[in-house]
């Protein structure tokens, strides 16, 4: 029988308001899979299991029984929680980081500067409040997007949003750049699309990979110290 390692996202309970389940213990579904609707999910990468996050407890699964697969997510008749990582610090942290990438794109007031970079949370409030009066005055679409993200990425609330915010935001920045050039002529659509798929896609890896670093990080602490 097939099983398939991936990631899972929970709040204090399951969506459906079931307790979430402890490490070893089997979720069984007894009926039809549907995606989105019917059945145990995950996400092969972190990165996508994180689009759909109900809130920061990141849980490594296995998936069994009967799997269908879709592009970002799959769904099974039994999961099983492996280990598990309360993510809320380190979601704000990726968030962070995640602004920082595309903060080159706007002039970014030095209280957004100084809470990406250090993350002191007395400075939160404050550099939310300048980024989002940043968006509204920005000039350039990019600007404005940069700046969205960074103030996503200034409150907990939104922190995931922020995190995906950014990475889309940059890849959309590159592709705009990548496909300038064509934009006089008869192909500008298909060339702004392809480009923008590419650093979409090359964003979404790299975006990936950090942030399954950090939470593997994490989980190694944790077991180190448990």
């Amino acid at each position: 029988m097939e099983t398939v390692q991936a990631w899972h996202f929970t709040g204090d309970t399951l969506r459906d308001g079931r307790p979430v389940p402890p490490v070893g213990e089997t979720l069984v579904h007894d009926g039809p899979l549907e995606m989105c609707a019917s059945g145990l999910h995950a996400s092969r990468r972190l990165i996508d299991a994180l689009r759909y996050a109900p809130g920061h407890m990141i849980h490594r699964v296995e998936m069994g029984g009967e799997i269908v697969k879709d592009t970002d997510k799959l769904v099974a008749t039994e999961r099983t929680i492996l280990w598990t990582v309360d993510g809320e610090d380190l979601l704000c942290d990726f968030a962070r980081q995640c602004a920082l990438d595309v903060i080159h794109l706007w002039d970014a007031p030095d209280g957004v500067r100084e809470y990406l970079t250090t993350g002191d949370e007395s400075l939160r409030d404050a550099a939310s409040d300048a980024a989002r009066d940043a968006a509204s005055a920005a000039a350039s679409a990019a600007a404005r997007a940069a700046a969205r993200g960074a103030a996503w990425a200034a409150s907990w609330a939104v922190a995931r949003d922020a995190a995906w915010a950014a990475a889309r935001d940059a890849a959309r920045a590159a592709a705009r750049a990548a496909a300038w050039d064509a934009a006089w002529d008869a192909a500008w659509g298909a060339a702004w699309a392809a480009a923008r798929d590419a650093a979409r896609a090359a964003a979404g890896i790299a975006q990936d990979r950090r942030l399954t670093m950090m939470v593997l990080r994490s989980h190694r602490r944790t077991y180190e110290h448990g």
